[in-house]
């Protein structure tokens, strides 16, 4: 029975901010176990990947919303549009900030992948200015800043107007989001819980497989492969011993990438089926037999079918 004095709490918050600026990493965090896929590639998040965290006795639904970026493609245009919708259906929104690329930008010494983070930074800016949205500024990355530097983008940035609090945290050491999590629990409306107290996450299981394989495959081959490979789950056989055999596809765009991923003698795509076979049993809690193929298919981005089976908007 609910206690009035001490009442249930129970919302949404959405994880918003550049690519490779450290958000599925944080909600993994938060979570206190692994939801979301985390990659050396940017834009590895392409859809809403819901992780639920609690904090006493409230329930946080996290929302870890794909990178806000300059898109130039299909698939660019639905994942930003994806992280957009995720943030205007929160009760509460976290921007996500490298730190160290923000402190070389605001050094005028920022280039590469750290100025056009900079660049994103004022994105999410504006965007949340033209919602008229107030958010949560998380300094991520802190390890090793000194504190001058660090409280020099948190006054710069917070001068913009658009945050009401800033918290300074290490997403991947935990350092900070304590603190940040349990703001977010106070900021949560009442009302009973959304999800059953023992559910990590929101995410069908074919997806989360696909996920998983898909994190094993860029951290396998990041430096040889485009971020716009695609993982699906074809078939999904549950046995009577327990165990599940899941057949998927790697899709790729363009037939010279496929020697990539299929590696001499097959030996890449084994590492990838083994490692990613290995983390879907301990996420499943049962035995999984895993069958990869690799399909190349130019153009999938244009295929709407492929869009609306993660979620994404193909008219984006």
């Amino acid at each position: 029975m609910q206690m009035t004095d001490n009442p249930t709490r129970a919302g949404f918050a959405a994880i918003i901010g550049a690519p490779n600026a450290g958000k599925s990493t944080l909600v993994n965090q938060l979570v206190g176990r692994k939801v979301s896929i985390v990659t050396h590639k940017v834009q590895t998040t392409r859809f809403q990947v819901r992780g639920v965290a609690i904090v006493a006795r409230t329930q946080i639904v996290l929302v870890d919303t794909p990178g806000v970026f300059a898109p130039r493609r299909r698939l660019d245009r639905a994942m930003v549009a994806a992280a957009w919708a995720g943030a205007d259906d929160a009760d509460v929104i976290v921007h996500v900030v490298d730190a160290p690329a923000q402190s070389l930008v605001f050094a005028g010494k920022a280039k590469g992948q750290d100025a056009r983070s900079g660049q994103d930074v004022d994105r999410v800016i504006e965007g949340l200015r033209n919602a008229d949205r107030k958010a949560v500024l998380a300094l991520n990355k802190i390890d090793g800043m000194k504190r001058e530097e660090l409280f020099v983008i948190a006054q710069t940035l917070f001068e913009s107007g658009v945050y009401d609090e800033v918290f300074m945290i290490s997403a991947l050491k935990g350092d900070g989001t304590q603190a940040l999590g349990e703001h977010l629990a106070k900021s949560m409306p009442e009302g009973p819980w959304l999800y059953p107290e023992d559910q990590i996450a929101d995410l069908p299981e074919r997806l989360l497989a696909a996920e998983v394989t898909r994190e094993k495959l860029f951290l396998r081959v990041h430096d040889e492969l485009p971020y716009n490979a695609m993982v699906e789950t074809e078939t999904w056989e549950e046995h009577r011993d327990g165990s599940v055999k899941i057949d998927q596809a790697i899709i790729l765009d363009a037939e010279r990438h496929k020697p990539i991923v299929v590696g001499k003698g097959g030996a890449v795509i084994k590492e990838i089926g083994q490692k990613a076979r290995e983390e879907l049993q301990d996420q499943l809690g049962r035995k999984v037999h895993l069958f990869l193929r690799v399909i190349v298919k130019p153009g999938w981005q244009e295929q709407r079918g492929r869009y609306t089976s993660i979620g994404l908007d193909f008219e984006a």
